[in-house]
């Protein structure tokens, strides 16, 4: 993290800005004058965001969200909510951002506005069911025989909405409680990103999971922004640019997603 750190503060530098210079009344120059980033997440999302053993919120978004505000050198400011509830609380200004592995849709950009993506990744199923774990296409399976779980709010809600329109679905406030379905036989399979999925099968490895080997669908996720900011969604492109330019998005997919040595810290 002290080459992140080192790079925000060179990305501060070349991308600096005069606090002066903006409306006071705008999401950005509140966000100045109260030197304070607050950022949206569910905190339930690994590896995107959750909440380790001690209590305190890591994960890619969160390494993320400190690198952005270190380079506008303000504060930042985590507010936890279940994801249903995120856009609603962008559009009421309780938040400045969205950042938790949200997909970018057109009938979300239809409320706020994206800047990214900053990583792409498709949907993908956690299942025991040896058979599921095989499939290839949306299609193999059998609406009639399988109940499935999803994270309300959720493109992967969506998903299985539009594709398995009779699938019986349950839809929960977090991964946690959708995981649990389907170790305990409710639901045949949880709908979610590839990666959260691919998590869960290390993550109970006593627990007989097994995901796809290639996602369903491919989807790109963003920063959810205040649509009529312009300033700060230009300021958030060139800082998301710099921060791909220099590699430091790809390091950090590095260690969320390949390395695994963080999951000591998971409860």
């Amino acid at each position: 993290m002290r080459t992140f750190v080192k790079t925000a503060l060179v990305l501060s530098l070349i991308l600096g800005f005069a606090a002066g210079a903006f409306a006071a009344d705008s999401v950005l120059g509140r966000i100045v004058e109260n030197d304070e980033l607050r950022v949206g997440t569910s905190g339930a999302q690994p590896p995107f965001s959750l909440v380790a053993k001690s209590g305190e919120l890591i994960g890619f978004d969160i390494d993320l969200a400190n690198l952005i505000a270190d380079a506008m050198g303000v504060e930042v400011t985590f507010v936890q909510k279940p994801f249903g509830q995120l856009l609603d609380a962008l559009e009421k200004g309780e938040v400045d951002i969205i950042m938790s592995g949200m997909t970018m849709t057109p009938a979300r950009n239809l409320r706020v506005a994206f800047v990214g993506p900053y990583m792409v990744s498709g949907k993908s199923i956690l299942t025991t069911n040896a058979a599921l774990a095989k499939i290839d296409e949306a299609g193999d399976i059998d609406q009639s025989q399988v109940k499935m779980a999803a994270l309300k709010g959720s493109t992967s809600q969506d998903f299985v909405i539009e594709v398995w329109p009779r699938m019986q679905l349950t839809v929960t406030e977090d991964y946690d409680e959708a995981i649990n379905l389907v170790r305990e036989g409710k639901v045949g399979a949880m709908v979610a990103d590839f990666p959260i999925c691919a998590l869960s099968v290390l993550r109970f490895p006593d627990d007989g999971f097994a995901t796809l080997t290639e996602p369903l669908t491919i989807e790109p996720m963003g920063v959810a922004m205040p649509p009529g900011d312009a300033l700060f969604i230009n300021m958030m492109e060139n800082y998301l640019g710099a921060l791909e330019g220099l590699g430091i998005l790809e390091l950090l997919e590095e260690k969320w997603f390949q390395d695994g040595s963080w999951l000591i810290q998971m409860p």
